[in-house]
Parts: structure tokens; sequence; C-alpha cells
């Protein structure tokens, strides 16, 4: 794991988050001021229907989209002062990113499908191992390290995927939506490793989410509607 962060610190931190499109002719606001706070060790469910901008404050979170206007820090670091170059080291060494699909790659093993991102990178070929077995560990599926992703199943899957998230050790881990293509039982599964792998780790958990499974369990439930928090 990266350098401990104080208590007080916050992982990332958004004041009046304002984003527009342009679509068409005119302009479509996405988010209206969003003031938002996460903490170490805080597992937030972030709730909306589709459509209501989740996904957009995700990106703007972790510096894959800029807000139009507003300031978002993340892990200490002002976005807006941050080039392309430097988001992009900042994300690959301290943010852990998980989506509704698993995305993984069908004919590598569990493991080898763990260790991409630390080779990408470029992290020593022992190190590599070793990580992606304790990052398997971690989501209890060590024993099938070795079987290739076609061979999992779905629930397998995401957990690999969470592993693979969780390998570089990040402070900071966003997921869109990670139990919508899952079933109820699994779903629940899932949501309780990220509550438990989050206090027990200490990092921050963003998790956008349709899952009551999830909202049922989490340290905090953060509503969005039309593009506010409400």
């Amino acid at each position: 794991m990266g350098p401990t962060i104080a208590a007080e610190t916050p992982i990332a931190e958004g004041h009046n988050i304002t984003r527009d499109f342009k679509v068409g002719g005119g302009i479509v606001r996405a988010l209206r001021g969003i003031d938002l706070q996460l903490r170490p060790g805080e597992f937030v469910a972030l709730r909306g229907r589709s459509g209501s901008g989740k996904t957009t404050l995700l990106n703007i979170l972790t510096g894959i989209d800029n807000p139009t206007q507003g300031q978002v820090s993340l892990l200490g670091h002002d976005l807006a002062r941050m080039n392309e170059t430097a988001r992009a080291i900042l994300r690959r060494e301290q943010v852990g990113m998980l989506f509704q699909s698993a995305h993984l790659f069908p004919l590598l093993t569990a493991q080898e499908n763990v260790e991409i991102p630390l080779r990408l990178a470029r992290a020593d070929p022992q190190q590599r191992a070793a990580r992606a077995l304790a990052a398997l560990e971690m989501v209890h599926l060590g024993l099938r390290a070795h079987h290739r992703g076609l061979e999992l199943s779905g629930g397998e899957q995401q957990r690999v995927a969470l592993a693979r998230a969780l390998a570089h050790q990040p402070r900071f881990v966003v997921a869109d939506e990670p139990t919508g293509n899952l079933d109820s039982m699994t779903g629940r599964e899932i949501a309780a490793l990220l509550r438990s792998i989050t206090h027990e780790q200490g990092i921050g958990m963003l998790l956008a989410t349709h899952d009551n499974a999830v909202v049922a369990i989490a340290d905090r439930v953060v509503t969005i509607a039309d593009g506010l928090l409400v």
C-alpha cells in the first residue's frame, strides 16, 4: 500500500463540481454544483438512476474528465494543476477501477489477468506474481489462480477483476455498477467483500450502484438526481 493518509485527510474531495456537455446546438448540465468528500476506510455508495450523473462524477473525481467549474482534489493533489500524463500516472499508481463487466482476457489465467496492470507499470516479475497471488487470496480465489478466465463463473470473474484493481495496492477504488451483471446472491457476496476490503485495507471506496444490497451495507449513501446530491 502507498504512504498512509492521515485520518482527517480526504482521499478525494470536490467542491462545486459542475459539468456541461454540448449536445447538438445546446448545453446539457450533467452535474450542478456537487460537494463531496471521501475519507480513508470509508465505503460509500453513490446511488442514482441511469443518467443522473454517477459515471460523470466518478470520471471527474479520478481525473479522467475535467469539471466545467469547481475544484477537485485526489489524494492531496489538485487535479487542475496536473497535466494528463501526471493524472494518468497518479491513477495507475494509486487508483483502482472496477466496472460492471469484468473485462477479463478469456484465454489468460486469473493470475495473468491480475498481473496486467503490474506489467504495464513494469513491476519486477517476481514481485508481480507475488502481488497477483496475494490479491487473489484477498478475494478468496487463490485456488483458482491458474484457471483461465473462460473457466470462471460470473462471480469469480468479477472477483478476479477486483483483485486486478487491488494488485497495485491503491489508496482509492472507484466501482461503476460492479454487481450489475450478477445474480442477487452473488451480488451480495461481492458487496460484502468490497466493504470488508475497504475497512481492512483502509482505502477509500466509492461505488456507483442501483443495487439495494450494496446500499444496505454502505458506511454512507450519497444520492444523486439530475446532477445534484439530494
